[in-house]
């Protein structure tokens, strides 16, 4: 490509528009190397960790150009409400169009979109908007114009009947490529979870120019992260019997977090200290309700529910409350402040709440796929410090989440056979990594989302830290594997079901 002084412009104001616009210190590993891709005018495609910053990754090129409009593209309404208003806030021009949108709100946004040049530099939109033909023309009539830069698409699995977040809406943004050419307009497309199938149909569905594509991901195992399995004992049908050892293991776990704290900085400093926060993600809203409660009746534990059947003004309340430096409220005159701060959430928490201080997630029951549990287990360490993701696991709660995925995919028939195939294959991987006793589980994540075929494929990565010299742990004993090897491992998953039960695990899952 030869000199271009408009790029050379805008990659040396990178760093000043990144400390001033967007009030940020750094660019993270391998974030200014997407950038500059995006500045560039490649198509690039990001698969990186929930932790890697996507986002700024197409709103800092949109900014940095004093022209044209950005079209983004999300699934999630709750996500894109707290990004646009997140950059309004930091006084960057930016609107979106979604159902609950006004309409005299949104003729104003499209008036600008149209006006020869518009004044907005970002626009958030759902894909089922995109799939319109009076939106579709729109874009026309912006492109025609010279105006649209680039479209970025977030959770990009979502285009793959073999994503576990399939949306048939997401499959018609095709029609861009194919349309927005002479110029061909740019395209994002970011994931935080992809298996080589997803990603070659995300490559594959939006036209992505292979000659010119920009490939980057991040390890899908991260590496400040100790990943562990517990394994359920089996008590048959006595359920209560159930629950309560596995609330006493978790509570003997964070009593033993809180006496290695108080050892290591004294009591007194320790109570002055915010709790440390944790997500506790369970299957259902009563579950959630009824496990908040079970641990808050410990006095050093503050733990709330958050699901979908909450009042929207009651999720924003906790959104909000654990967002902030101290998510506990000050505790009454007398009352010892809560050592831990605890969500316990089904999936609909997490999207979009950038809490960098999360120090475990704990999946109470088997995540009912692979690219989720991989996605809400990243959520732990965000600041690049030392977390924990533990899984509880057991034979009766298996099968329950694999008549679940049976009943919900015959629901949705209309997604296709492919899309009941991926999600059952992504559970037999959850399944496949809670059963292994032979391999690191570091190792496990990264085969399981291609991250050896992605580096073939000549994807750029961040530099890693090697494991110490003479480390014999793939992972510097960040997992329980490396920790306790093959015979703690058997030992403890001995305790789970009898030996023909487990024989016949293996039998269905290899």
């Amino acid at each position: 490509m030869g000199h271009n002084p408009a790029l050379t412009r805008q990659t040396a104001n990178m760093r000043w528009c990144l400390q001033n616009t967007f009030r940020k210190n750094d660019f993270r590993p391998l974030q200014r190397d997407v950038i500059v891709a995006v500045i560039e005018g490649h198509d690039v495609f990001l698969q990186a960790s929930t932790s890697f910053g996507k986002s700024l990754c197409y709103q800092l090129p949109a900014v940095l150009k004093d022209w044209g409009l950005t079209i983004v593209v999300s699934p999630l309404l709750a996500l894109m409400v707290d990004q646009v208003n997140a950059l309004k806030a930091l006084g960057i021009s930016v609107e979106t169009i979604n159902s609950n949108t006004p309409q005299p709100e949104k003729k104003r946004v499209l008036q600008d979109m149209l006006c020869g040049h518009p004044g907005t530099r970002l626009l958030y939109v759902t894909p089922e908007l995109c799939a319109t033909e009076h939106f579709r023309r729109q874009l026309l009539v912006v492109h025609k114009q010279g105006q649209l830069i680039r479209i970025a698409i977030d959770e990009a699995h979502c285009i793959s009947q073999w994503g576990h977040d399939f949306r048939p809406a997401y499959k018609e943004l095709s029609w861009l490529r194919k349309n927005l050419i002479n110029p061909p307009v740019p395209i994002t497309a970011v994931t935080a979870t992809a298996t080589p199938r997803v990603r070659s149909d995300i490559i594959d569905i939006l036209g992505l120019d292979v000659t010119r594509l920009k490939l980057f991901n991040t390890p899908s195992a991260r590496p400040n992260i100790h990943y562990e399995v517990r394994y359920l004992e089996d008590f048959a049908d006595d359920y209560s019997g159930a629950e309560d050892s596995q609330l006493s293991n978790i509570l003997k776990w964070l009593r033993a977090i809180r006496t290695r704290r108080e050892a290591r900085l004294g009591a007194e400093e320790v109570a002055q200290l915010p709790p440390l926060s944790g997500i506790v993600y369970v299957g259902t809203r009563a579950l959630a309700e009824h496990l908040a409660a079970r641990l808050s009746s410990d006095e050093t534990i503050s733990a709330v529910p958050y699901h979908a059947g909450l009042e929207a003004e009651n999720r924003s309340r906790i959104q909000e409350r654990w967002k902030a430096p101290h998510p506990v409220q000050p505790s009454a005159e007398g009352k010892k402040p809560p050592t831990f701060s605890i969500i316990v959430a089904t999936n609909a928490f997490g999207m979009g709440i950038d809490n960098p201080n999360v120090r475990f997630v704990v999946h109470w029951t088997p995540p009912s796929s692979f690219e989720s549990f991989v996605q809400e287990s990243g959520r732990a360490g965000r600041d690049g410090c030392a977390a924990a993701s533990i899984v509880y696991y057991g034979l009766p709660e298996r099968d329950r989440v694999q008549k679940f995925i049976y009943r919900d995919t015959e629901h949705h028939r209309r997604n296709g056979l492919e899309n009941r195939e991926a999600k059952l294959e992504s559970f037999g991987k959850v399944i496949r990594y809670c059963e292994s006793i032979t391999r690191c589980r570091h190792e496990l994540i990264k085969e399981f989302f291609g991250d050896f075929e992605l580096e073939e494929l000549g994807s750029q990565l961040p530099p890693s830290t090697p494991a110490p010299a003479g480390s014999t742990s793939p992972c510097d004993f960040a997992c329980d594997f490396c920790k306790e090897g093959r015979g703690g491992l058997s030992k403890r998953r001995s305790k789970m079901a009898s030996e023909t039960e487990m024989s016949l695990l293996y039998a269905d899952f290899g």
